[in-house]
């Protein structure tokens, strides 16, 4: 049986260049999420003494999630450049490189606010049955799931196979790796698949100054004269501009903080 365990690396806090919209991830805060972490958790228990691959996509930095899963367990672990590509497309391309898969276990969802619908997509992809939002999984002759309802109920699932499943963080985590397999995971090779999508669905535009939305006003009311001395502004009573040469810089601002006071800006 091979059992892949779709894991997501991401950076619960990255940090965005406000200017040109680049993220940057921190390679020693990212990780899998609780989720994740579950379906791992989950993978390793359904293959037993069969072949359970840890699979992710992303950068070499994501390598430490792969090489986490192998101590703990894992027989393999595949790393996706995908290069920006989908992450659901990502995934199948990688996992096709396997074989045909038996079970997907993947998290129900990532820290980086995605919509949940890499699962779906992966069943779509293998044309495999799907079952979401799960909070058990176990295989004894059959593959069965435990799914949370609504008003405390719970739904019992007979899978078959092949199979996608996404399991909810309850708690459940892989088992503590020993020292040696922590060793020997360092050591391991992790291969590596690249995957190019092709030219993404969604083209960013020219990269422009913030220009705040102009303000809605209603049309001016009567003939056509008075409507453009409304417009122009020409019948309205203004200040008359006064020119000011302040001996010092004392004055300059005592100056300043007057016109501030008399125009309602500062409170007298």
């Amino acid at each position: 049986m091979l059992v892949i365990a779709a894991l997501r690396w991401v950076d619960p806090r990255p940090g965005v260049d406000p200017l040109t919209g680049a993220v940057h991830t921190d390679p020693k805060a990212s990780g899998p999420s609780a989720a994740d972490e579950c379906a791992l958790a989950h993978a390793l228990r359904i293959a037993g003494p069969g072949r359970c691959v840890a699979v992710t996509a992303g950068p070499p930095a994501a390598e430490g999630l792969l090489r986490d899963a192998l101590a703990a367990g894992a027989t393999d672990a595949l790393r996706i450049d995908d290069a920006g590509a989908n992450t659901a497309v990502a995934l199948t391309a990688g996992i096709r490189t396997l074989g045909p898969p038996d079970v997907i276990v993947c998290g129900d969802h990532s820290l980086d606010h995605g919509t949940g619908a890499t699962p779906a997509l992966l069943a779509h992809a293998f044309g495999a049955a799907q079952a979401l939002g799960l909070v058990e999984l176990s295989m004894d002759g059959e593959l069965t799931g435990l799914r949370r309802l609504d008003g405390g109920r719970r739904e019992r699932l007979a899978i078959p196979l092949p199979a996608v499943c996404s399991v909810e963080p309850t708690g459940l985590r892989p088992p503590r790796a020993s020292l040696p397999a922590v060793l020997a995971a360092q050591a391991a090779a992790i291969p590596v698949v690249t995957v190019d999508s092709g030219p993404s669905m969604v083209q960013a535009g020219e990269q422009k100054p913030y220009r705040p939305r102009p303000t809605h006003l209603g049309a001016p009311a009567g003939d056509a004269h008075h409507r453009v001395l409304a417009l122009t502004g020409a019948l309205t009573e203004r200040t008359p501009p006064r020119v000011v040469r302040p001996a010092s810089a004392a004055e300059a601002a005592d100056e300043l903080l007057d016109f501030l006071r008399k125009h309602g800006f500062l409170e007298p």
